[in-house]
């Protein structure tokens, strides 16, 4: 991929209010995205991460900083002078008009020629696979397919850059993640650099190259899925990033002295009051004699697939293991059940109090 940087936020910040009463939903954030990168703004309600998405798309003017594309200064020009496009959570689609109506409404406000015209939206439709529904008003259409003409529409002008605000929140559970694995086909099919914007960590983690992770107007962490998910910078990254357990401990000379009593070993650090963290994947249960600390069983919680298993350390400490099943759904555990815990080689992160 390439390395070159498709839009740079720098120094961004973004205040609602005046005077002692303002709010700064971005507080001083700079984040470069790479061109031909699918990159996704995660986070909670009230994070910033659809602030930052409206300020490149110009809907919104920030109250300092700057945002670049492709080098430009873009940060004071209006909407429709900027080379991107937005698929919004409603899709706003036209419905009294059709799907391939839809799809050239973008393309005939640019002012393109007719035949230019229908043969982009011919593309698009064959590349989200509507062009047989071409002649059917988007109101006849279910959400998915609504989503599908929404984002021909969004392309058919060939961005340098999509923007998708939450695009998948309104679907069912299925569908959402069948359009997952759509996205990610389009978004390598078209080369356009996708800026997309979730809660959902589960869509961030399937869908990106990289994702950053947004708190409270700040970035807090930006990654490979993998990086994100398997090296939390700081406490809120690694629990708002799937589940996982955290043991408060004290770095001493030979390792790091759980609460418990028990020392054990992870990646060294400057800080003396630290808390350990480790996904519940990365648990194992043994006979309690050969196990890294003694546990007991304090719940069993079947998911099918998954076994997931509440576990108390001796000084009170709650940890979750997650097994898989058995074939039988008889895993051999009891709750009252004393048990050792082993962590995986490695498996350790700190986190800096």
């Amino acid at each position: 991929m390439s390395q070159t940087i498709a839009i740079s936020a720098q120094n961004v910040i973004k205040a609602f209010g005046h005077g002692e009463h303002a709010v700064r939903a971005l507080d001083d954030v700079s984040l470069d995205i790479r061109k031909g990168e699918f990159f996704t703004l995660l986070g909670p309600s009230g994070c910033g991460k659809t602030t930052l998405l409206r300020l490149i798309a110009g809907f919104e003017m920030p109250s300092g900083g700057t945002i670049l594309l492709d080098g430009a200064d873009i940060t004071n020009l209006p909407p429709n002078k900027r080379p991107v496009n937005t698929v919004f959570q409603s899709y706003a689609l036209f419905p009294h008009l059709t799907v391939a109506q839809n799809v050239a409404f973008g393309l005939e406000m640019l002012g393109k020629s007719k035949s230019e015209v229908s043969a982009r939206v011919a593309e698009m439709l064959a590349l989200v696979k509507l062009d047989h529904l071409a002649a059917r008003k988007t109101s006849q259409l279910s959400g998915g397919q609504q989503q599908r003409v929404a984002l021909a529409r969004a392309l058919a002008p060939q961005p340098k850059v999509l923007l998708l605000d939450e695009p998948l929140s309104a679907l069912d559970l299925k569908l959402r993640k069948e359009m997952q694995i759509e996205l990610k086909r389009l978004q390598l099919e078209t080369g356009i650099t996708f800026v997309f914007v979730t809660h959902d960590q589960e869509e961030a983690l399937t869908m990106s190259d990289r994702i950053g992770v947004m708190s409270s107007g700040h970035l807090q962490q930006v990654g490979s899925p993998k990086e994100i998910y398997t090296r939390p910078r700081n406490r809120f990254v690694a629990s708002f990033i799937g589940e996982t357990n955290f043991l408060p401990a004290t770095r001493e000379a030979l390792g790091y002295r759980l609460d418990c009593g028990i020392v054990v070993q992870a990646p060294a650090s400057q800080a003396q009051r630290v808390t350990l963290t480790i996904r519940p994947e990365q648990l194992r249960l043994v006979p309690e004699a050969e196990g890294d600390v003694p546990v007991k069983i304090t719940n069993l919680v079947y998911f099918g697939t998954d076994t997931h298993c509440h576990m108390s350390l001796p000084d009170g400490t709650e940890v979750v293991a997650r097994l898989q099943s058995p074939s039988d759904g008889e895993s051999g555990l009891q709750v009252g059940q004393g048990i050792g815990l082993r962590f995986l080689p490695g498996a350790l992160q700190v986190l800096e109090e």
